[in-house]
């Protein structure tokens, strides 16, 4: 157990220690000044709080992130809400995402990534517990769902939106969900997300980009051009670190988003495929950590999901940047510059640290409006 979680850490490490590099690099532009170095500290100071965040989550007992989880959903759900109030919520590029408190600014949907699935982990476990009904133990686990994604679709994030939705499912599949459950929701929910993509341009635009970008490479989106032709421009080996040039000005969001593409420029194919080997190791010797507990713990619940969840986005990123899904704004974990990204990401560690030591867990039942909390064999 102490060797998997070494070696969990060790490549978590790795990931960031290359985002360092990357983001330091990333930063540089045409015109040389001091906003490279700003962009560093930056990304250092979000890193040292991802950090501390980090640890303190890994400190956390299973059993208190249990009773905590409806708390914290409440708080987050209260956060998404604001965000949408006007003169609260930071208005930028037609979106309302942020909010900003002086210098500080934070994106309540990423926290979002860490309640809902919190919640919906130990709403499961209470419905098994009272040994409820087939109706209401397939809409209750709806409810937290439900609840958050309309708000972040209001922001509007479809892409964001759509992210936590999978990470419900991932969450509901790995619990056992009944598959008859899984048709019942999407049967309502595909006609509806299609309706939405058709009714806002810039979403068809995305679409008839990403078609283009493999039909018609001439007319495809200047940023998946641009993105291709960075990847390409490194070779098997790349340019060299801090070499590149499509990152001069040239390829939008090179810091962000499209830092995957930046490494494929300056360490080649070899610096890629070593990205994606690691990627590969954290959810192994993760899945390892969790493996050991009882597969209906809220401990194995929680952390399998916030692990897939970790490298899903990983995925998803990757997939944006060689033009495999249609574009779509999500950053590269451990990786992108960005402060709520970032220290979410590396809370997400901690609660998994956290469960992977965890020697018991609890299971909820309700008796008429109270709940006793009684101990199962829910991780060792």
């Amino acid at each position: 157990m102490n060797n998997d979680r070494g070696f969990f850490l060790a490549l978590i490490g790795m990931l960031l220690a290359m985002g360092v590099l990357m983001v330091h690099s990333a930063s540089m532009t045409s015109h040389p000044s001091q906003s490279e170095q700003i962009y560093l500290s930056r990304h250092l100071l979000f890193l040292a709080c991802g950090i501390a965040a980090g640890i303190i989550a890994s400190l956390w007992p299973a059993q208190f992130i249990y009773r905590a989880a409806p708390y914290l959903f409440a708080v987050v759900t209260g956060l998404l809400v604001l965000v949408l109030i006007p003169g609260i919520g930071t208005h930028v590029n037609g979106a309302q995402r942020w909010l900003r408190l002086g210098t500080f600014t934070m994106q309540p949907a990423e926290l979002a990534k860490l309640a809902l699935p919190l919640f919906l982990a130990r709403l499961v476990m209470q419905v098994r517990a009272r040994e409820t009904g087939w109706w209401a133990g397939f809409l209750l686990p709806c409810l937290p769902a439900a609840v958050m994604v309309p708000l972040v679709m209001r922001q509007p994030d479809l892409g964001t939106a759509l992210f936590l939705a999978a990470g419900s499912g991932i969450l509901l599949f790995v619990a056992r969900w009944p598959l008859r459950n899984f048709a019942l929701i999407a049967a309502p929910t595909i006609p509806a997300i299609a309706y939405l993509v058709i009714h806002r341009p810039y979403q068809m635009q995305r679409i008839s980009g990403f078609v283009a970008a493999w039909t018609d490479p001439s007319s495809a989106p200047y940023q998946l051009k641009q993105s291709l032709m960075t990847l390409g421009a490194g070779g098997g080996q790349g340019v060299g670190l801090g070499k590149g040039w499509q990152k001069l000005s040239f390829l939008p969001e090179a810091n962000t988003d499209f830092v995957f593409a930046v490494i494929g420029e300056e360490l080649g194919l070899i610096g890629t495929f070593t990205v994606i080997a690691l990627w590969i190791g954290v959810y192994i010797f993760g899945i390892r950590l969790l493996a050991r507990h009882d597969k209906n713990s809220f401990a194995f619940l929680a952390g399998t999901t916030l692990l897939t969840q970790i490298i899903l986005q990983a995925a998803i990123n990757v997939a944006v940047v060689t033009a495999m899904v249609p574009p779509k704004g999500i950053p590269h974990p451990l990786m992108s510059y960005g402060g709520s990204n970032l220290v979410t990401t590396l809370m997400a560690v901690g609660l998994i640290v956290s469960f992977s030591r965890a020697t018991e867990s609890v299971e909820a039942t309700a008796v008429d409006d109270t709940e006793v909390e009684t101990p199962q064999s829910l991780a060792a």
